[in-house]
């Protein structure tokens, strides 16, 4: 258990400026494209390795505290296509967060099948890699699924890696462990892509008034 203070109302003054407290979520701010991701996902007849386009934005939020927790972070909308279709093959929205206090990086997440997942991990202001991960099961970093997800595609285990390079671009690599009936083995669910940025971030709410 973290060391919380006993005093748990008494709420911080943030600075009203995120894009300049986002630690090593700032190169992630602003809208993103590439047409280089790959998924590997479960089908009857064996692992499908599937090509996509995606589109990414993540614009900063104000500060937000919990008495006294402060986050800064980023709200992000990512749309996934195949290539040369035009029906939605992923669609997700959420938040990174970032606790200057206790170098936490947490991305929460939620899809339109009817799951979502908070993902958590540790990292220094200026890094330039770090991994999250959540866990079913757990009730801090953990995953919620609808009924027939959890029956016929229980997801255990959830990591994403991201890795800022220096020409400006940023990867993930995901990895969702899947229980699925009949398989022996867990299915390793993978995804992967670099993208570049296509435009700016707009400044938070609070910042822009200022």
């Amino acid at each position: 258990m973290p060391n919380y203070p006993a005093d748990i109302y008494t709420e911080p003054t943030p600075d009203v400026d995120t894009l300049a407290n986002l630690g090593p979520l700032a190169p992630m701010a602003g809208i993103w494209t590439s047409a280089q991701g790959l998924d590997i996902n479960p089908k009857a007849d064996g692992p499908e390795r599937q090509p996509y386009i995606e589109r990414m934005e993540l614009q900063p939020i104000d500060a937000q505290t919990n008495g006294p927790q402060l986050y800064y972070g980023l709200r992000y909308h990512t749309h996934i296509l195949k290539p040369d279709d035009v029906e939605t093959l992923h669609d997700q929205v959420g938040y990174w967060l970032w606790e200057p206090a206790t170098g936490t990086v947490i991305q929460t997440l939620s899809i339109p099948r009817g799951q979502t997942a908070l993902a958590m991990g540790q990292a220094a202001a200026d890094a330039k890699s770090f991994r999250l991960e959540a866990v079913r099961g757990s009730t801090v970093n953990g995953i919620c699924s609808n009924p027939f997800l959890e029956h016929a595609f229980r997801t255990d285990r959830f990591v994403i890696t991201v890795t800022i390079h220096d020409d400006g671009t940023w990867s993930y690599e995901q990895e969702t462990t899947l229980i699925i009936p009949g398989q022996a083995e867990p299915f390793a669910h993978t995804d992967r892509n670099r993208l570049v940025k296509i435009g700016e971030p707009t400044p938070n709410p609070t910042a822009r008034a200022g």
